[in-house]
């Protein structure tokens, strides 16, 4: 599911790698600027706002999963082939990156991953970068989207597992919410933010330590567990984190910008499920 950069570093002249650099912050949702200053050699600008996700609605929420063929169109438009070797990353901690890697994988894609760290752990390495704009041969991938799971909001209202709710503690509890329409979370879900899954370094905690971390929130990692957020996007970023550990998660793509649009769905607050 990871790579690191020294495993990365000799895959560069490899036909089949495909660098895609997915960039993306809620603040700065455009990271075409910081990826044209500085990307790994040979890296693809991707746009999660427009190439990882379909357009908004209070039913679907702020980031629904793209069409099936739009997002084939654009993988091609990376460059990946069927046999192609994916590495995602961001400057995020892989929050935005990991959206690419569950896409991709859900659409059949055998090798994707992440870069653990980031464009932050390529730097420390002291590893070539460059600028300006990537342009690659157009792939021939064909994606079939499905191979992962997925639950919609009743599944989410009834889900007979641990429902993980991957936002910031604050806004789990309601005591903030910048964005959506309501404070609060799914009621029955577990708060477990995204950031206990990185080190201080932001990469990956081991297997091990992810595993201990999912069991002190109180779950049963050998029963059913999904995952939301705000919109889907650092959702994934907990799937991934649950695929290390060696646990397969549901995403629920809506999350709490959905389901908080939806008057008739019940909203919990505070520190308690």
């Amino acid at each position: 599911m990871l790579i690191q950069p020294a495993d990365l570093l000799p895959l560069l002249g490899d036909p089949r790698l495909v660098l895609i650099d997915v960039r993306w912050r809620l603040d700065a949702p455009d990271g075409r600027p910081a990826y044209r200053a500085a990307h790994l050699q040979g890296a693809v600008y991707v746009d999660l706002e427009h190439e990882l996700a379909g357009a908004p609605s209070p039913g679907s929420g702020r980031h629904p999963l793209p069409a099936a063929a739009a997002l084939e169109e654009a993988a091609r438009r990376w460059g990946v082939q069927q046999d192609s070797i994916v590495v995602a990353y961001d400057d995020l901690g892989g929050m935005s990156a990991a959206r690419a890697w569950w896409l991709l994988r859900d659409g059949g894609l055998a090798d994707v991953r992440v870069l653990d760290g980031g464009l932050a752990a390529w730097r420390r390495a002291d590893l070539p970068l460059e600028q300006g704009d990537a342009t690659p041969e157009p792939g021939d991938v064909e994606l079939t989207p499905g191979h992962l799971p997925v639950i919609d909001a009743d599944g989410a209202a009834g889900f007979a597992g641990a429902l993980l709710d991957a936002r910031a503690g604050e806004r789990y509890r309601g005591e903030v919410e910048p964005v959506d329409p309501r404070a609060g979370h799914v009621p029955g879900a577990i708060s477990a933010p995204t950031a206990g899954n990185l080190d201080a370094d932001g990469r990956f905690l081991p297997p091990d330590a992810l595993r201990q971390r999912f069991a002190s929130l109180g779950i049963d990692l050998d029963g059913p567990v999904a995952a939301y957020c705000g919109s889907g996007i650092t959702a994934s970023h907990e799937l991934l984190a649950l695929a290390v550990a060696g646990v397969d998660g549901a995403l629920y793509p809506g999350s709490w910008s959905a389901w908080s649009s939806d008057p008739a769905r019940p909203v919990a607050t505070g520190p308690n499920p």
